[in-house]
């Protein structure tokens, strides 16, 4: 029953956005190569709204809204991004989605990405499943790493025996194209937010596959800094030959 009110709300969201996307609005960079527009803020106060509604106890974390410690004390947390994929959002692309998933004990409860200028809605509830547009999702093994796809504009020439495919600007719509059996790894190896992926993360899971931090390690969500080192998405049959080769490279960024 939540997971069906939470997508109807990620779909209000999506819907209200994409009546913007394409057309006139403020944009601006909160830091440099960082961008934002009205848009994300619009859509942040409006899923604060219904999400609050529907389970007042819970505490925030978003893109578009000053942290704060009080999201530390209760039981839950809703953890959203209300456009991931802003560059794309703002470049008329269509590779942004609204992101919200609920998070309790450091694992998430349940997750929905709504891309509205893709016609997808993702949804995932923890040991139940997960769906794309109502249905099922469940993603096929491999066991060799050559030969898998991978979201990427270009590859470097260590991993010239993969196969890039068309990247989103939203990290969650890349590892939720893992779920859908589009791609077989997605890495990132940097520090960033959790609000990116906490949805991602569950639908990637519930669909069958590995995710874990760059260097292998389980991530929990809703930590004090609300920050993960990078993501580490796929089939479960290449996940451990993954994470042996980007071990180094994680490493070195780990350290910065």
């Amino acid at each position: 029953m939540l997971l069906q009110q939470v997508g109807e709300v990620a779909a209000e969201v999506g819907a209200m956005a994409r009546w913007r996307w394409q057309g006139e609005f403020k944009r601006w960079e909160k830091t440099p190569g960082h961008p934002v527009c009205e848009v994300d803020l619009e859509a942040d106060a409006l899923l604060r709204e219904r999400l609050q509604a529907l389970d007042p106890d819970a505490g925030w974390l978003s893109e578009e809204t000053a942290d704060s410690a009080e999201r530390l004390l209760g039981a839950r947390t809703w953890v959203v991004d209300p456009i991931d994929g802003t560059r794309d959002f703002i470049r008329g692309r269509t590779g942004w989605a609204v992101s919200v998933a609920l998070v309790e004990g450091g694992r998430v409860l349940l997750g929905v990405l709504d891309a509205p200028a893709r016609g997808q809605q993702w949804r995932a509830e923890a040991g139940k499943g997960a769906w794309l547009n109502g249905k099922r999702l469940r993603i096929h093994d491999r066991d060799e790493l050559p030969g898998a796809r991978v979201p990427a504009d270009t590859l470097p020439k260590t991993d010239a025996d993969l196969i890039g495919v068309p990247r989103p600007n939203s990290i969650a719509l890349r590892i939720a194209m893992l779920a859908a059996g589009e791609v077989d790894l997605v890495a990132t190896l940097r520090w960033g937010r959790e609000w990116d992926i906490a949805a991602a993360v569950l639908i990637a899971q519930e669909a069958g596959a590995m995710v874990t931090d760059a260097l292998g390690r389980p991530i929990r969500f809703n930590s004090t800094r609300a920050e993960a080192f990078g993501v580490l998405a796929s089939v479960p049959g290449i996940h451990q030959v993954a994470v042996q080769r980007l071990w180094a490279r994680a490493m070195k960024a780990s350290a910065r």
